[in-house]
């Protein structure tokens, strides 16, 4: 992580490196006061990392966006200006927690991470998925650049300025996440999601907060279809998630190998795998592996919020939306993310 300068990295002891600002002492003092805890239950170890982002960089509206404004939704726990999760990295559990230490246009973030086998494997793997997660590694300079002259665009820049758009844990996590999304209010699909955590997540608990990391395949695989039925899953998502996840248990299924593959074989491949169409292939390329260019023309809420902006108010067909699209490529994912965010704010 060239944008990283690491300062600390060791097993339990003092800190190395102090700061004068008092919130950067408080903020080190409460996230050490959580990990020595769990260090005295569990003998755990931990790390922390300072992390300097390319300006603009807002933590708090990227936390807010992913988490849909709430202290917690489904894994993320976002308290007292401190964002957590709970990660399976390999065979080793991580608590991640990260807090702003900088501003908008100075912007540094303070990782910390906590393990039962901290190694600098484990550390950098959960360090990698903690900056893909919120959106460190995608610069938006040359969004706005193109975002400059238009005058769709300029409310919702001056709005959110210095978001970015927050990533899943893992491609598999955020096609679960989609299925479970698909065809349902978002109200209900929060209800799914937080009930498959319950059933299925491991959960720790800390100065009395609970954190849930995301199952993994293997464990919703191994329950099978009449155990998520009695979680209240309908059938057919019942179905869905049971194949997907044993064949990524299994290996037969690499969905983090998507990463290296170009957009359109991403959406060939995934819309192969069942109960997966194109509107769960083209958000995978937004939220799962962080591509530029996303468009999910099948979404009707989007469709209404591009008639909103180009056809009098009036909802716009998915190929109509799509075409209306192109002005803003190759930066359609970030235009549907502020699209997204706008509504939330009531600006839509």
């Amino acid at each position: 992580m060239p944008w990283a300068l690491r300062y600390f990295c060791q097993n339990c002891g003092g800190i190395i490196g102090s700061s004068e600002s008092d919130g950067y002492q408080v903020f080190k003092s409460q996230v050490w006061q959580r990990i020595n805890v769990m260090m005295s239950e569990r003998n755990w170890h931990a790390s922390t990392s300072i992390i300097l982002v390319e300006p603009p960089y807002d933590f708090e509206k990227t936390v807010k966006f992913a988490t849909y404004s709430s202290e917690r939704y489904v894994a993320d726990v976002y308290r007292e200006g401190i964002y957590s999760r709970l990660l399976h990295v390999g065979e080793d559990l991580v608590l991640m927690q990260a807090r702003s230490t900088g501003k908008v246009d100075d912007p540094a973030l303070e990782f910390s991470a906590a393990s039962p086998n901290m190694s600098e494997e484990t550390d950098d793997a959960a360090g990698e998925i903690m900056v893909k997660m919120l959106g460190v590694d995608r610069p938006l300079g040359d969004f706005y650049e193109m975002a400059s002259d238009d005058q769709m665009l300029a409310p919702l820049i001056a709005e959110f300025r210095g978001m970015r758009i927050p990533q899943a844990a893992s491609v598999f996590e955020s096609l679960v996440m989609s299925v479970l999304g698909q065809q349902i209010s978002s109200q209900v699909a929060r209800v799914l999601r937080t009930g498959l955590i319950d059933a299925y997540g491991t959960t720790i608990e800390s100065a009395g907060v609970s954190y849930s990391a995301f199952p993994r395949p293997e464990d919703i695989a191994r329950r099978g279809v009449d155990d998520l039925r009695s979680i209240k899953f309908s059938a057919r998502k019942a179905e869905y998630l049971v194949d997907i996840s044993a064949q990524v248990a299994s290996g037969d299924l690499d969905l983090e190998g998507l990463r290296d593959a170009p957009d359109d074989e991403i959406v060939e491949r995934l819309v192969k795998l069942r109960g997966i169409g194109p509107w769960t292939a083209h958000w995978m390329l937004i939220r799962a592996v962080g591509r530029p260019d996303g468009f999910p023309h099948g979404d009707l809420a989007l469709q209404r919020y591009m008639g909103q902006l180009f056809n009098g108010g009036d909802h716009m067909d998915a190929q109509a939306a799509l075409d209306a699209s192109t002005r803003w490529s190759p930066f359609r994912s970030y235009v549907t993310t502020y699209l997204f965010a706008a509504a939330r704010a009531g600006m839509l």
